[in-house]
C-alpha cells in the first residue's frame, strides 16, 4: 500500500493500533502510520459509537474514559473522523454482493466505498468481501 492511499479503520484496528496491542502487525501499523503522514487516516464515527457500547458493557477496555479517549485519537496528526451521512447509509443498505447484516460493518464498507477509503480490517468477512471487488481492503 502506498502512503498516498487514505485508510478507514475498522473498529478492532483502531483499539489495536492506540492501545499497542500485539495483534495489529508491524506492517500494517506502518501502512497506517505512512497513511497518517499524508493525512489518511479516517475513523467513521460508528467506530466510537462500537467502541462505547463495548466499554459500557465491559466486553472493552481501553486507557481511559471514552470520551477523552476519542479526544486523543481526533488530536493526532493525519487522523479524521468521517460523519455518517445520508448517502452512506443509503449506501450501506444497498451494498453488492453478499455481506453480513451487521449495521456497523455495512456502515464502514458504505463509508469506504463512497469515500474511496481502503478498509484496514482483519475481519474474514470484511476480506473476502473485499476479496469479490466490492471494497478496497488492507489486510491486517
Amino acid at each position: 500500500m502506498g502512503s498516498d492511499v487514505r485508510v478507514l479503520l475498522d473498529t478492532h484496528v483502531l483499539v489495536w493500533l492506540v492501545e499497542g496491542l500485539p495483534e495489529l502487525k508491524p506492517a500494517a501499523r506502518r501502512a497506517i502510520e505512512a497513511s497518517a503522514r499524508t493525512d489518511g487516516v479516517v475513523i467513521s464515527a460508528i467506530t466510537f459509537w462500537e467502541i462505547a457500547m463495548l466499554a459500557q458493557r465491559g466486553r472493552l477496555s481501553v486507557s481511559g474514559p471514552v470520551t477523552e479517549w476519542r479526544q486523543a485519537i481526533l488530536a493526532r496528526p493525519g487522523v479524521h473522523e468521517m460523519p455518517i451521512d445520508g448517502a452512506v447509509g443509503i449506501e450501506a443498505t444497498q451494498l453488492p454482493g453478499s455481506l453480513q447484516p451487521d449495521p456497523a460493518d455495512r456502515l464502514l464498507v458504505a463509508t469506504a466505498r463512497i469515500h474511496q477509503l481502503a478498509l484496514a480490517t482483519h475481519d474474514v468477512r470484511l476480506r473476502a468481501y473485499g476479496k469479490q471487488g466490492h471494497v478496497r481492503v488492507l489486510a491486517v
